[in-house]
């Protein structure tokens, strides 16, 4: 690799991760509002698990099986929020126009924004499931954890791109475009089996679940922490998964450089829209 390649790799990389630190200092401005969505998703997931619970003080199998749909939904959701909503946040702090004339691939600063996504998605995951382990006596002694944590990472590629796709609409409508992101998440959440097995859905519904990168998540790793299945059992969802993931970001790309165009000549990149 020669000398200008390099520099240019270095320059991306350091654009990259100041993307991950300027997102960091927007959670820590915003700490109060991050405390209260963190109540609320634990108080949420309390309250989805104690559906599962027919006997006072005992934990059966249908509590895991619900804490593993609200934390894997949790963890997903962020991800997918925190990339739909990119665009938002940066009309808001009113610096859309200088991040997007800035001299840097557009792979770099939504990749900046991925990064960031996922390390938030497991930090706040492992805070809930910590909280949650106080209420529940969860047994754990079987689960193949190592693979579950695999099925996770994967899928957080596939969640990106359409993060990245949903990234468009804050794009094309200032005004309700954030607030249509929650249409695809909550068909997604509608589709995929998070709190029941996808067979209990309309015959015409079905078919669709099949789509939802999130189905094969929640089944990989249901498999691995309820059945402690091996990693030679999951793979055939770590490899729809990876294709997934390899088809949707390109995708998501596409898409957005499509609504960036559009919003350039348009005159929408500014925080009023």
């Amino acid at each position: 690799m020669d000398a200008p390649r390099r520099r240019s790799l270095r320059t991306e990389l350091g654009a990259l991760l100041g993307f991950v630190e300027r997102n960091f200092y927007l959670t820590r401005r915003y700490l109060g509002w991050e405390v209260v969505f963190l109540f609320y998703t634990v108080v949420n997931t309390l309250t989805i698990a104690f559906i599962g619970v027919t006997t006072p003080g005992e934990a059966g199998p249908k509590v895991l099986y619900l804490v593993i749909g609200a934390l894997l939904w949790g963890y997903l959701s962020v991800i997918f929020h925190d990339v739909s909503e990119s665009v938002a946040w940066e009309r808001w702090e009113g610096t859309i126009e200088y991040t997007f004339m800035a001299p840097i691939h557009r792979l770099t600063h939504l990749g900046g924004m991925c990064v960031y996504a996922i390390a938030y998605g497991i930090t706040r995951s492992i805070i809930v499931l910590t909280v949650v382990a106080f209420f529940f006596k969860l047994s754990l002694s079987g689960a193949n954890l190592p693979g579950a944590l695999a099925v996770l990472l994967v899928s957080s590629i596939a969640f990106i791109g359409l993060g990245l796709m949903a990234a468009v609409l804050p794009l094309l409508s200032t005004e309700r475009g954030p607030q249509a992101t929650h249409i695809m998440e909550g068909f997604i959440l509608l589709v995929s089996g998070v709190y029941y097995e996808v067979e209990v859905l309309p015959s015409w519904l079905r078919p669709i679940s099949v789509l939802s990168p999130a189905t094969y998540t929640l089944r990989g790793v249901r498999a691995a922490i309820l059945e402690g299945a091996a990693m030679r059992d999951l793979v055939g969802y770590l490899v729809i998964l990876a294709v997934m993931g390899l088809g949707l970001i390109p995708l998501g790309l596409a898409v957005f450089r499509m609504g960036e165009r559009h919003a350039m000549k348009a005159g929408k990149l500014k925080r009023h829209g």
